[in-house]
């Protein structure tokens, strides 16, 4: 019997390395973590931390492009950032969103923009918001095996739609409407969820109903996995911190002191010091 190039051969999966299906299997085992990251000194730390998924996530608009929202945020951008963060070869699974009209027009289109994640970036799964109007597209993706993550209840790229970034499922009946969502990105073959702004009790229910991992951000603590935008959990976007985001360390204020320190050594002259010449 011949060996297989994903056993030996070139472009080999190194041990452990995080997979589309590896995460799938994950549903009933241990919970699931991912961080944002859009380049690549950024993927190195969060990699070496052990997260399973990195997300390029179109929150990239907000918190390095300076957007007010995450429909500015082209494919182009996307192609870029995915591709600075998988130049750090990370053990996690890399997943990229197919930002605003990207997705969700045709299934012809959202495959092609998909495949330049993939081919262009290296991107190893997308993620799309929507779910029902979006069935036949995720199908389409995993059909030409592009693996899949979904997205339901809060998505941001519906914001003008929404009113605003309002928490989803509040009532019974749009409790189900996201739970159908949810129904409908399963059928369509993704391997994954994200349920973002929604009831805790609605994320747990969901988690139950589903066969595929969810993975939370403010939906509670029931889901498969969780979620986070790095630039929070930091508190290095300083215009805003989401409700459900912790901030694990205030790396935003160290940095600022540390700049304004550098500011009044290189006024009074104490920097460069005789250590720091050639």
């Amino acid at each position: 019997m011949g060996s297989s190039k994903a056993e030996y051969g070139p472009g080999a999966e190194s041990p452990g390395k995080v997979t589309s299906t590896a995460t799938l299997a994950r549903k009933t085992g241990e919970k699931i973590t991912s961080v944002t990251a859009y380049d690549y000194s950024t993927a190195k730390l969060v990699d070496a931390a052990g997260v399973d998924i990195i997300l390029v996530g179109d929150s990239l608009g907000m918190v390095v492009l300076g957007y007010p929202d995450t429909t500015r945020v082209t494919l182009d951008d996307m192609v870029h950032h995915t591709h600075a963060v998988t130049r750090a070869q990370p053990r996690a699974l890399v997943v990229t969103d197919l930002p605003f009209l990207c997705a969700g027009v045709s299934t012809r289109d959202t495959v092609r923009n998909a495949g330049r994640l993939v081919r262009e970036a290296g991107a190893e799964a997308v993620k799309l918001e929507g779910g029902v109007r979006v069935r036949d597209e995720i199908r389409g993706l995993v059909d030409c095996q592009i693996p899949v993550m979904g997205h339901v209840g809060l998505t941001p790229q519906s914001k003008h739609a929404f009113g605003g970034f309002k928490l989803q499922g509040r009532t019974a009946e749009a409790a189900d409407q996201v739970l159908r969502d949810a129904l409908a990105v399963q059928e369509g073959g993704a391997f994954s969820i994200v349920l973002e702004g929604i009831p805790a009790a609605l994320g747990d229910r969901i988690t139950r109903e589903l066969d595929i991992p969810t993975i939370g951000i403010g939906a509670g603590p029931g889901c498969d996995g969780q979620v986070l935008v790095i630039h929070d959990m930091l508190h290095l976007f300083l215009d805003f911190t989401p409700v459900f985001a912790k901030v694990y360390a205030d790396v935003g204020s160290t940095t600022r002191e540390a700049l304004k320190r550098y500011c009044e050594e290189v006024h009074d002259g104490h920097f460069p010091a005789k250590e720091h010449c050639y």
